[in-house]
């Protein structure tokens, strides 16, 4: 049997897992620990396998990491949960969805899904993979760190938040990286899929995220059956980070809202 991903939790209530990017761990989601623990609600960050102290698996695929997630939502004996996905983890929890939409409450897709066009995708993932070749050569995590975040960031970024997002970048081992971002523009699944997707979707991104740019979530919005886009002003890639004060308000309003339905 498969060893289960490792993961940080706080707190008690409704269930919120929370699956990071590519570009970090459990880490990125640090401040929505904490803040959502606080609002009554249990909150879970997990480490990808081949992240922090989860082992990696064989093939690594959204498949693959579909089924680790449900093994851990199984493990957690919570009842169905609350996906907030980042990045590759939007792509990850939309896979989970599709898969077991029983096990899934609600969505929250953060700067992240399907509907990159090829040139976005190459946009987002060349600048990393050409970083990591100067890890090849014996650069640090670190100092690919410290040149990628500046790039991906918005204008008004929490100085901490994109200090927390460097640091948890840094924390990322290379050859996981590697595979994570290769894995990137591999997602294929099509608008047609979505549309079984019936539970509460909100898509939280920055406007400034030249990855995941604010007309690429709008498009997903509108394929969803169940679905709304916020836009965070003067914000980029970290949302969660690099404005968490609006990040937070607006995912609660959300999780509240749907707790008064239920």
């Amino acid at each position: 049997m498969a060893l289960l991903p490792t993961f940080t939790t706080l707190g008690a209530g409704p269930p919120v897992l929370m699956l990071h990017d590519a570009d970090g761990g459990h880490l990125t989601f640090a401040p929505q620990v904490e803040s959502l623990a606080s609002a009554g609600y249990r909150a879970v960050a997990w480490n990808m396998p081949g992240y922090g102290l989860s082992a990696p698996i064989e093939p690594y695929t959204f498949k693959g990491l579909a089924q680790s997630c449900l093994a851990l939502v199984h493990a957690l004996q919570c009842g169905p949960v609350t996906l907030v996905g980042h990045g590759l983890g939007a792509m990850v929890a939309l896979e989970v969805a599709l898969r077991q939409p029983s096990r899934v409450h609600r969505l929250v897709l953060c700067a992240g899904g399907p509907g990159l066009d090829a040139q976005a995708a190459r946009d987002w993932v060349q600048p990393r993979l050409l970083a990591l070749q100067r890890v090849d050569a014996g650069e640090s995590m670190e100092m690919l760190a410290q040149t990628l975040v500046p790039r991906f960031i918005g204008s008004g970024a929490l100085p901490e938040g994109a200090r927390l997002a460097g640091h948890a970048l840094a924390q990322v081992y290379p050859a996981t990286y590697r595979r994570a971002l290769q894995l990137l523009p591999l997602f294929d699944r099509d608008a047609a899929a979505f549309l079984r997707l019936g539970m509460p979707t909100l898509l939280l991104g920055g406007a400034m995220d030249p990855c995941t740019p604010p007309a690429a979530l709008e498009a997903l919005a509108q394929v969803l059956p169940d679905a709304r886009h916020i836009s965070l002003a003067h914000v980029g890639h970290w949302p969660q980070l690099e404005d968490p004060e609006g990040f937070d308000a607006a995912l609660q309003a959300f999780l509240a809202e749907q707790r008064r339905l239920h």
